[in-house]
């Protein structure tokens, strides 16, 4: 699995030929960068300019079959389960979806655009184990210290955090005990390559 990061929470995960988007931006917003990619399956945890931006993730002749709220989904031989949270965004309070599901034998769970440091208990009790977390951190959203902790508390082998600021990186790196780490333009792995990692926090560019 390849996955690259293209500002705030939008990440694309590649398999071959296979592309799942995460949290795509919209081009019409500030941050929105104009992808050069098309996705075959594309997530979107808030239905928010700034997460929902399926539009961007069109190209070509691909166009994603698109999630955008909870519930249970097979796509692609893909089983993907979309768990409802809340969120509370510019004063306005949305439902926020957290994705669970396996990519390349990897069991990556998508924490989205979350405010609350507590997750339900109904829908912890879904997710089972976890490889990959992607977890906020900061810019209004989960403070450095509260993200830390909601991330370990789900025994991943590695953590990354998104939509951070250079500040509450630094903060959230601190937490995991680490002096710096510095951010990687892209991260390449297979599950055998997970062995031996525990908690492991990996900022992408």
């Amino acid at each position: 699995m390849i996955i690259t990061h293209h500002g705030k929470q939008f990440f694309k995960l590649q398999v071959g030929d296979t592309i799942i988007a995460l949290n795509p931006i919209g081009k019409d917003t500030d941050s929105g960068k104009v992808s050069k990619f098309g996705a075959d399956i594309a997530l979107s945890s808030v239905q928010h300019p700034l997460y929902h931006g399926f539009e961007n993730v069109t190209y070509g002749d691909k166009e994603p079959f698109t999630i955008d709220s909870p519930g249970s989904y097979e796509v692609h031989g893909y089983f993907i389960q979309g768990l409802m949270t809340q969120t509370i965004l510019d004063g306005r309070e949305y439902i926020n979806t957290i994705y669970y599901f396996t990519f390349d034998d990897i069991k990556i769970l998508f924490l989205g655009a979350l405010t609350s440091k507590e997750i339900p208990a109904a829908v912890q009790e879904v997710i089972e184990d976890v490889d990959i977390i992607f977890v906020p951190v900061g810019q209004g959203l989960l403070m450095p210290a509260e993200a830390h902790k909601l991330a370990v508390s789900f025994n991943p082998h590695i953590i990354i955090p998104m939509g951070y600021d250079q500040e509450s990186l630094t903060q959230f790196v601190k937490e995991g005990g680490d002096a710096q780490v510095s951010a990687e333009p892209k991260l390449t792995l297979k599950y055998k390559d997970l062995a031996g990692k525990k908690a492991e926090i990996i900022p992408l560019a």
